[in-house]
């Protein structure tokens, strides 16, 4: 099936394409991503001139297509290279540590997507907060297969494009607790939605300005904002801070110790302006932080409540 629109193009760095646009996969069941049997990977979004399924492939370390469909084909394929990581340089970055160095040595084409989809990637943050990541996971995928729209194009799977901000904003209450959602997150993206035009401005703001704009938003904290900034807006300093495991697992990957989160921002200051770069690393390292003895967040069923 001939596609609607296509780009190819040759990255300014190294880069791995599953290493880079696999942070935006909600799941291994997201049903908007999906890697195909040839390693290409598909992903569907809503562009301001309609919903679009890209199809991206890559050849050697630095080149690149996309293939897209649906009537937002030409915009998806002119923002794949930044989606890609084409403006995510890491000239400037010293790894400082010989841990950090050799997985940066390891890991040259991992780079930070940047979809610019502002309020598309701060609805499933939202469905994350408070939650284990696999509920939230569950939720995203059974709204998205009620009341996403079928993705364009000759998708490897049954793919789907998540509902415009009407979209959620018109999911019925029993709709949101049906799919494992409490009443305070579902509130959260029905009061947000109204306001996605405003959200969106964050993807031509500085980072300090985008924060701001996000979390002037009520139900959007600091947490929310370092997720949208690390996806939709190809922030490499983004700290989730308020993540569940996220100061234990840098405190004993760099101290061998737990830390607080106040802790765990002193101890990443040395790599400011890259701190969610050496999160990730970390992770390539084989750091496993602390040792799982302590309490975990449960599963929490809202449906029977």
């Amino acid at each position: 099936m001939t596609a609607d629109a296509e780009l190819d193009w040759r990255a300014p760095h190294p880069t791995d394409l599953h290493q880079t646009v696999g942070a935006l996969r909600r799941g291994p069941r997201d049903p908007s991503f999906a890697t195909a049997p040839d390693r290409s990977v598909w992903r569907t979004t809503r562009m301001p001139s309609g919903i679009a399924t890209m199809r991206l492939s890559q050849r050697g370390t630095d080149e690149f297509r996309c293939e897209a469909w649906g009537p937002g084909a030409a915009e998806a394929a002119t923002s794949a290279p930044e989606l890609v990581g084409a403006r995510d340089a890491t000239d400037a970055f010293e790894p400082l540590l010989p841990r950090l160095a050799d997985a940066h040595r390891r890991n040259p084409g991992m780079r930070v997507a940047r979809s610019g989809r502002v309020f598309e990637t701060l609805v499933p943050a939202v469905l994350e907060q408070k939650v284990i990541t696999l509920q939230a996971h569950d939720s995203w995928r059974a709204l998205l297969q009620r009341f996403g729209e079928p993705a364009p194009g000759p998708v490897p799977r049954t793919m789907r494009v998540a509902p415009s901000a009407d979209g959620w904003r018109r999911i019925p209450s029993w709709e949101w607790h049906r799919a494992g959602v409490d009443p305070k997150r579902s509130r959260t993206i029905v009061a947000l939605a109204p306001y996605a035009a405003r959200i969106d401005e964050a993807a031509s703001m500085t980072p300090a300005d985008a924060f701001a704009r996000l979390t002037h938003f009520t139900g959007v904290g600091a947490w929310t904002a370092a997720e949208v900034a690390q996806r939709a807006l190809g922030d490499a300093d983004a700290v989730s801070v308020g993540d569940y495991h996220l100061a234990n697992f840098v405190g004993h990957a760099l101290e061998g110790r737990d830390m607080t989160d106040d802790e765990m921002l002193a101890a990443l200051e040395p790599w400011a302006g890259q701190r969610y770069r050496v999160i990730r690393l970390l992770g390539y390292s084989g750091a496993r932080g602390k040792p799982r003895r302590g309490p975990r967040m449960e599963f929490v069923d809202h449906r029977g409540r």
